[in-house]
């Protein structure tokens, strides 16, 4: 995905970061190609997308309606994500995950133990709403100033590196405090795609036959393995939880196949326990 958004300006001749590559001649600009843009805001053949959080925190802001084109582009990706299976996001494209990925590795071969959770996972809806709230009364889009995920993507793209002291943060916590604290428990724009995820429809089934309860799955698990707790009790044929990222990490880790990605979402076993219902979110 790093790759996709650095293709444009590359391909027009231009370099990354906001530099200029090409010579004196005349040269298109990145943004009249097929594609262009960045995480927050992108063109695909003429039609504009615009990240759902992103959008909301704007229309908070300006604390008038989106224009037409504006809020169709940010209902055409919360549709499609929520489809899927919304936190697929985090996993296949958000590049925090990918810097998350490093910090685990890093914190494996360093010998670094840190608790698997201190904050509580469905925190970051609370911040999600807190941050839309907020750029209602400051009137601008206060996430888009600090995101992590923009100091990385809008910075290879744009040159552009605000959220940067935020990514050192969440790197120096991750290796340090707790296992993946911000995809988990803080981030505002997982939060919003955590709510979507109720809907998606790629999913994690589980063959209760073939599970042997080695827990590798949990011990693999990036979004939570709290996640994991029903289907592996027996409660349910999949993971419905909305914090599901679609990564297939457990699905990779499982020794004997018992977990594989499913299309739908098919009904809770009629004997699940009734405080199953507290894992929706």
């Amino acid at each position: 995905m790093l790759v996709l958004f650095c293709l444009p300006p590359l391909l027009a001749g231009w370099g990354l970061a906001g530099l200029f590559a090409g010579g004196d001649g005349e040269v298109a600009t990145p943004a009249e190609g097929v594609f262009f843009g960045s995480l927050s805001s992108s063109s695909v053949s003429g039609v504009t997308l615009f990240d759902p959080l992103a959008a909301l925190e704007v229309l908070a802001a300006s604390r008038s309606l989106l224009v037409a084109s504006a809020l169709a582009g940010a209902l055409l990706v919360a549709v499609v994500y929520g489809l899927v299976r919304a936190r697929a996001f985090c996993s296949w494209v958000c590049p925090v995950n990918l810097i998350g990925e490093g910090v685990d590795a890093a914190r494996r071969r360093l010998g670094i133990a840190v608790p698997e959770s201190t904050v509580p996972r469905r925190a970051k809806i609370g911040v999600a709403v807190a941050v839309v709230a907020l750029s209602a009364l400051v009137g601008f889009p206060v996430f888009e100033l600090v995101s992590p995920i923009g100091a990385v993507n809008k910075g290879l793209v744009f040159g552009g590196f605000a959220g940067l002291g935020t990514l050192v943060a969440i790197v120096i916590a991750e290796l340090l405090v707790s296992r993946r604290v911000w995809c988990r428990s803080l981030c505002p724009l997982g939060g919003t795609f955590q709510v979507l995820g109720r809907a998606g429809q790629v999913n994690v089934a589980i063959d209760h036959g073939a599970c042997i309860h080695c827990d590798k799955c949990r011990e693999a698990c990036l979004a939570d393995p709290a996640i994991l707790d029903a289907p592996l009790a027996g409660a349910d044929v999949i993971v419905r939880a909305g914090d599901c990222m679609a990564c297939g990490a457990c699905v990779d880790a499982c020794p004997t196949d018992a977990l594989r990605f499913r299309l739908g979402r098919p009904r809770k076993p009629a004997a699940a326990p009734a405080d199953e219902a507290l894992t929706a979110l």
